[in-house]
């Protein structure tokens, strides 16, 4: 389409090549917008085909019936208002879309956001481009959202909602997060120097961080701490200080790695099934507390992490009055059942 330097065409063409939307795209949906906006006002003709056409040189509108004018006087205000409102919604439609695609390839990153409102089921957080969704699964229980407030959240993923609108959705409450905000305060994790392996949470309460290294100069689990905890104590803040970060050193070795997993419990015996996925770990009953946890989180994460149904037994502890043994705690009994070993 040529460009006409007229006010109607130049302001067209701008708006287009600004916002990237196309002419003939405003064009088309300022006519359909003008045949609706008509059968509003004259719902007489509703069981007529009425047609309009905007001349794309004047912006000048008119409606036709089998080819004949029935532009009714004074009709031209209304489609002008038609017009301006159709734009503005292109225009607004094109900065989503622009905004979206951006925000599609940091899907999996942090970004910073600020609460606009809150309701019952969640709250919605301005990223200046465009406006998220923090749906009350992904918020943290311990936190109270209030507008104005600012906050760092895993850009989780882009949906579309009930009306087939694409919207962003953020959380503070996937292991994810947790995972990028490790990232963020640990180098080595950023250069791959460490890995982390696995990451389970129960979020606003307790986590529980697998991290492992093939180099053998580099302590995983020092490296996520940091000289006097000043690591991970950035990462905790971030949490609102109320979630407990366990960072253990992850083995190839199951029963090592359950081992870790349930600290800081110290373990007698391990007997894993391996068909079957479990593992049946005997403890103390001094340290069965430990084990087990507030409300059994400790032990739900460590199965959650390793990936076996756990069953803590409890053995009465030695003697009181025995006399304390200096020499290192000894090494749990381990036991590996599989389908051979049964046989």
């Amino acid at each position: 389409m040529s460009i006409i330097k007229n006010e109607f065409a130049l302001a067209l063409n701008q708006v287009a090549q600004e916002r990237g939307i196309q002419p003939d795209e405003v064009i088309i949906s300022i006519e359909a917008a003008i045949i609706a906006a008509f059968y509003k006002e004259y719902p007489q003709h509703l069981d007529k085909v009425v047609t309009a056409r905007v001349n794309r040189a004047t912006g000048e509108a008119h409606l036709y019936e089998s080819e004949s004018d029935v532009t009714p006087p004074g009709f031209g205000r209304i489609a002008a208002q038609t017009a301006r409102n159709v734009i503005i919604q292109k225009i607004r439609e094109a900065e989503r879309r622009t905004a979206l695609g951006q925000y599609q390839q940091q899907v999996g990153s942090l970004i910073k956001g600020r609460i606009i409102r809150v309701d019952t089921y969640s709250a919605y957080i301005d990223l200046n481009r465009t406006e998220a969704i923090l749906p009350r699964s992904e918020q943290l229980p311990n936190e109270e959202y209030a507008p104005n407030l600012s906050y760092t959240f895993l850009l989780k993923l882009i949906e579309d909602d009930k009306v087939g609108r694409a919207r962003v959705v953020l959380s503070r409450a996937a292991p994810e997060f947790l995972a990028q905000l490790f990232k963020r305060e640990v180098p080595e994790i950023a250069s791959g120097a460490v890995e982390i392996k696995a990451i389970v949470r129960k979020p606003g309460e307790r986590a529980k961080i697998a991290v492992w290294s093939t180099r053998g100069s580099v302590d995983p689990v020092g490296a996520c701490v940091g000289q006097k905890g000043v690591r991970v104590q950035v990462v905790t803040d971030e949490l609102g200080k109320l979630e407990k970060l366990d960072i253990i050193q992850w083995q190839p070795d199951v029963s090592d790695f359950l081992k870790n997993a349930l600290a800081p419990a110290k373990i007698d015996k391990i007997v894993i099934d391996s068909d079957a996925k479990t593992a049946k770990v005997t403890v103390k009953s001094s340290q069965a507390p430990l084990a087990i946890g507030k409300g059994g989180v400790n032990v739900n994460l460590a199965s959650s992490l390793t990936g076996l149904n756990i069953d803590i037994v409890q053995i009465p502890d030695e003697d009181a009055e025995s006399p304390k043994s200096t020499s290192p705690a000894s090494e749990p009994t381990v036991e590996i059942l599989n389908s051979e070993a049964k046989e």
